[in-house]
C-alpha cells in the first residue's frame, strides 16, 4: 500500500495472518514472510518468549521490521492447560478439530461439566521486532469459558468451543465479525496503534527503547 510503512507478519498459519491483517489495516503494508524460510521452532517457554523468536527470525530473514503473535487458550479446570501448548495439546501436526476433542475430553475427565466449572481465556502475547534490535511486546486476555458443546463454523483453533464473557452466549465460532469487536487481537491492537507508533511509522519509534518496556496488561487493553 503506498505510503504506508512495510511491515512483515511473521505467522505462517493463514488463519493468523488474515487477523493480523484485519487488526492492522489501513496502518501498515503487511507483507507475508519471506518464501524461502522455513518454520520457526517455537520451544520457548511462554508465548511472549514464541512470539519474540518467530518476530525476531523473520525480522532478520526479511531486513525489516516484523510482527508476530502467539495464543494460548488457558482453562482454569486444567491447571492452566493447554497454555503454550495450545496449537499442538493432541501432538505434532494435529488438526484444529482434534484439539478441540482432546480440550473436551480432559474437562470431562476431571468432572467440569458446568460453565461455571469451565472457566477459561484466551491470551495472546504479540511481538513487534526491528532490524536495529528494537522490540515492542503487547499481551492481553479475553476471559470467557468453554461450551458444552462445539458451535458454529467461522473462525478458526478453539473458536467453537469458547464462549467469551463479554459476548452474548455464542461463541467465537458463531460471532463472525463481531468476534474481532472483543477479541484478543483487537484489545492488543489498540497498543500498537497508538500515536507514537503511528509516527514512528513502524521503522524508528519514537518510545520503546528496550523490549517488555510497554508492555500492556489486560486490564489497560479492555476498551
Amino acid at each position: 500500500m503506498a505510503g504506508l510503512p512495510r511491515l512483515v507478519c511473521a505467522s505462517a498459519n493463514p488463519d493468523k495472518v488474515a487477523e493480523i491483517a484485519l487488526v492492522l489495516d489501513g496502518l501498515v503494508d503487511l507483507q507475508p514472510r519471506p518464501a524461502g524460510l522455513g518454520d520457526v521452532v517455537e520451544d520457548a517457554p511462554d508465548l511472549e518468549g514464541n512470539a519474540r523468536l518467530k518476530a525476531v527470525a523473520v525480522c532478520e530473514a526479511a531486513g525489516a521490521p516484523a510482527v508476530s503473535d502467539d495464543t494460548g487458550l488457558e482453562v482454569d479446570a486444567l491447571d492452566g492447560a493447554p497454555g503454550v501448548f495450545s496449537a499442538r495439546y493432541a501432538g505434532d501436526d494435529v488438526s484444529y478439530q482434534d484439539n478441540v476433542d482432546k480440550l473436551m475430553a480432559e474437562l470431562e475427565r476431571v468432572d467440569a461439566l458446568t460453565p461455571e466449572q469451565r472457566t477459561a481465556r484466551f491470551r495472546t502475547a504479540v511481538m513487534v521486532v526491528w532490524p536495529d534490535g528494537r522490540a515492542l511486546s503487547v499481551e492481553g486476555a479475553v476471559e470467557g469459558h468453554i461450551a458444552l458443546v462445539p458451535a458454529g463454523d467461522g473462525g478458526f483453533g478453539y473458536d467453537p468451543v469458547f464462549v467469551p464473557a463479554e459476548g452474548d452466549g455464542r461463541t467465537f465460532a458463531e460471532m463472525g465479525d463481531d468476534k474481532h469487536a472483543i477479541s484478543l487481537k483487537r484489545r492488543c491492537s489498540h497498543t500498537l496503534r497508538s500515536p507514537w507508533l503511528v509516527a514512528g511509522t513502524f521503522r524508528y519509534p519514537a518510545r520503546p527503547e528496550t523490549e517488555g518496556q510497554n508492555s500492556t496488561s489486560p486490564s489497560n487493553l479492555a476498551d
